[in-house]
């Protein structure tokens, strides 16, 4: 499509990322162009994120990633969602998840590590996509009391062309498989996590 396009919006974000990315998609929402982007879930995305930092607007860095988080999981129907932030070693700096109580989230002791399908993400820098977790060998190394899941969807997060975490859903509430719309959705936010990480974290 001529004109705005999800890569020009996205490379508009480079140092206030919150409000490019707000300028960039308002810009995008000219009238003529208004339903075919209403059309595109990966612009609807965006569009979704940038009203939730407008209404809240994201304080710290770990803020504006569980605004992605959140959105991730509001997206793709997940019951639940999580963003992990790594460093040079892998080993996980910031945590933020969507979808849990406060219950859960006391008795989770600690984020995933860099084990199983999520540590291979890291690694290997592979989308994972899983229709039943207790079928798949790679499914292991989450923490205790971590929630009970069967399908997981996640993508990497690159920052500086360095993979730098982790951005997944799990169990869309409908009982349907994840699907390749859904993965979209999570391929623009996590580019915008890396944005963020790039701009802010390091």
């Amino acid at each position: 499509m001529p004109g705005v396009r999800e890569v020009d919006i996205l490379d508009l974000m480079t140092t206030d990322v919150q409000r490019q990315l707000a300028e960039a998609v308002e810009e995008a929402l000219r009238p003529r162009r208004r339903s075919l982007f209403e059309r595109d879930p990966e612009y609807r995305a965006l569009r979704k994120l940038a009203e939730r930092n407008r209404k809240h607007p994201p304080r710290t860095p770990l803020d504006a990633l569980q605004h992605v988080v959140d959105v991730a999981r509001e997206m793709t129907d997940g019951t639940y969602g999580a963003l992990a932030v790594t460093g040079e070693t892998d080993y996980v700096e910031g945590f933020v998840v969507s979808g849990m109580d406060e219950k859960a989230l006391a008795a989770l002791k600690g984020p995933p590590q860099g084990h199983g399908p999520l540590g291979s993400m890291r690694q290997d820098g592979l989308p994972i996509h899983i229709d039943d977790v207790s079928l798949d060998a790679k499914a292991f190394g989450f923490p205790p009391k971590h929630p009970e899941m069967k399908a997981l969807l996640g993508l990497p997060i690159v920052a500086s062309g360095t993979i730098r975490g982790a951005l997944y859903v799990t169990d869309r509430k409908s009982g349907k498989p994840f699907t390749e719309e859904d993965r979209g959705v999570l391929r623009v936010l996590a580019h915008h996590a890396g944005l963020i990480i790039d701009a802010s974290w390091y």
